[in-house]
């Protein structure tokens, strides 16, 4: 079901989850969004329409066809819709693979609205045709010259998409101390997490 929107384009809310979808849904809708509301990618593809203006809000387990086949499959298909995804926890490395295949953000439940409405705003904006700032080279090598040997580690494996435990394994140290790194690499680096990271050094 499509909402009347304020907005020139529609989110696809893909999202198996009907309590989390639907307040995806809310949530947009109090902002002016149009939604569609689809709980499997083949609910999608059945909706959507490829000369319509839209970005989509993206699970990435679902039942039947997952959030990373759905997206191999617009990509077969030549169809370029802005994608953000929202994963659970576990789900890091599949969305940093995700987001490798050219989705523009991914965003960890539970989900801040704050940072779903700005991921949303970035979808416009890329439908808009304004393409996402870029640093400077130089700006972020002499952020990367701020990190010590061990965080520049770290930031390798944050970059696999290996969760906090896997990457303490690897290094002999604590989870708890590579959340203090990945703290310092965000606060160095001046990124909000891993999504921005994987934009930033591809």
């Amino acid at each position: 079901m499509a909402n009347r929107p304020d907005r020139e384009f529609s989110v696809f809310v893909v999202e198996d989850d009907e309590a989390v979808r639907k307040s995806f849904c809310a949530l947009l809708n109090a902002h002016g969004f149009a939604t569609v509301d689809c709980d499997s990618a083949e609910s999608f593809l059945k909706q959507f329409d490829p000369e319509q203006k839209a970005c989509m809000l993206l699970d990435v387990r679902l039942p039947g066809m997952s959030g990373l086949q759905l997206q191999a499959k617009l990509a077969e298909m030549g169809i370029g819709i802005p994608i953000v995804v929202v994963t659970a926890h576990g789900d890091i490395p599949i969305a940093v693979q995700v987001m490798r295949n050219g989705a523009i953000d991914f965003i960890e439940k539970p989900t801040e609205e704050g940072r779903l409405l700005e991921a949303i705003e970035m979808a416009g904006g890329l439908l808009a045709n304004r393409p996402p700032s870029e640093l400077p080279k130089k700006i972020i090598a002499d952020r990367l010259a701020k990190l010590t040997d061990r965080e520049q580690e770290v930031l390798r494996h944050m970059l696999e998409g290996k969760l906090n435990k896997e990457i303490a394994a690897e290094l002999g140290i604590s989870r708890r101390t590579i959340e203090v790194h990945r703290w310092r690499i965000r606060e160095k680096m001046q990124v909000r997490g891993i999504a921005d990271l994987i934009r930033m050094l591809g």
